[in-house]
This record gives C-alpha cells, structure tokens and sequence, in this order.
C-alpha cells in the first residue's frame, strides 16, 4: 500500500469473544497443561475508498461471519491436529488425545481439532484471518488484521493484505 490516506475501521464488540481450553506446545517438546482463557478477538479492516454510501465494507455481513466464528470455538477443547507432536484418535464418541507421556479423552462433540501446528494465540490470529479474508474479497478492504487476546495484557496481531496469507 502505497502513502495514500486510508480509512482504518476497528470492531471490538462485546460478543467478539470464545472461551476455550487448549494447552501450547512448548520448546524442547514440554507442553502446557491444560487450561482456558477467554479470548477476546478485535479486527481492523483498512482500506483507501469508500463505496457510494459513503461506506467501506458491508459490516453487518463481516460481523456475522466473525460472530460465526466465535461460536464454533466457544466452550470447546481446541487441539492442533497439525501438530506432529499430538497424536489425535477417534475412539466412538470421544477423541483419545496422546502428548509424549500424556493421554487424554475428551468428548468429540466437545473438541475441535484446528488444522494449525498448535493452539497459541498468534496461530488462532492466523486461523480466525484465513476464515475471515474470503469475505472481504469483493470488499474495498485491502488489509486485514485480527487480535486474539488470550488474557488482558497478552495478545497476537495477525495482519496482511486481502488476497494473501
């Protein structure tokens, strides 16, 4: 993007939030034990026109689909099934889960495997970005950024322009 002048629209509405539990992956193959947070996501869509409204996105549309979001995470156990560290089973109506020498069973309806290579903050940023951008693809929006916030004081911002990773 070149000097141009811009406009910068930032959401953080209060249902712009999930609370789950995960565990990251840490250096030398430790792991944290398993916890949750209650995440908070904010986003800015940048972009330098407006439509004839006087408008630069569609936010009732954006809101939902990040909305949507939301709540596929909430109130899940999120594992990085991308991890080769984890090793993820079915097992009938439970997920048998195998960290080094810890195991764990978790409800299937209560689980949610990402297809990330672990469960921090600057992966979800990513992750909750690369559902987000095909929404914006016919928008004015040229860049995109989205902050998880795990707890106050410790977020990740994820940002790149609309159309690529």
């Amino acid at each position: 993007m070149s000097g141009a002048p811009r406009y910068r629209m930032v959401l953080s509405k209060e249902d712009f939030k999930f609370a789950a539990a995960h565990f990251t992956l840490l250096a030398g193959g430790q792991a944290e034990l398993l916890h949750g947070h209650n995440y908070r996501v904010q986003v800015e869509l940048t972009g330098g026109e407006l439509d004839g409204n006087g408008l630069l996105v569609d936010l009732e549309r954006f809101k939902l689909a990040l909305r949507a979001i939301c709540r596929r995470l909430d109130g899940r156990t999120l594992l990085p099934a991308g991890s080769d560290r984890l090793r993820c089973t079915p097992a009938g109506d439970a997920v048998a889960v195998r960290l080094g020498e810890r195991s764990y069973s978790f409800p299937a309806a209560d689980t949610l495997l990402l297809p990330v290579a672990n469960t921090s903050i600057e992966l979800l940023a990513r992750l909750i970005w690369g559902e987000l951008a095909p929404e914006l693809a016919s928008s004015r929006i040229e860049l995109l950024a989205v902050s998880v916030e795990e707890t106050s004081g410790q977020r990740c911002i994820y940002e790149a322009p609309v159309g690529r990773a």
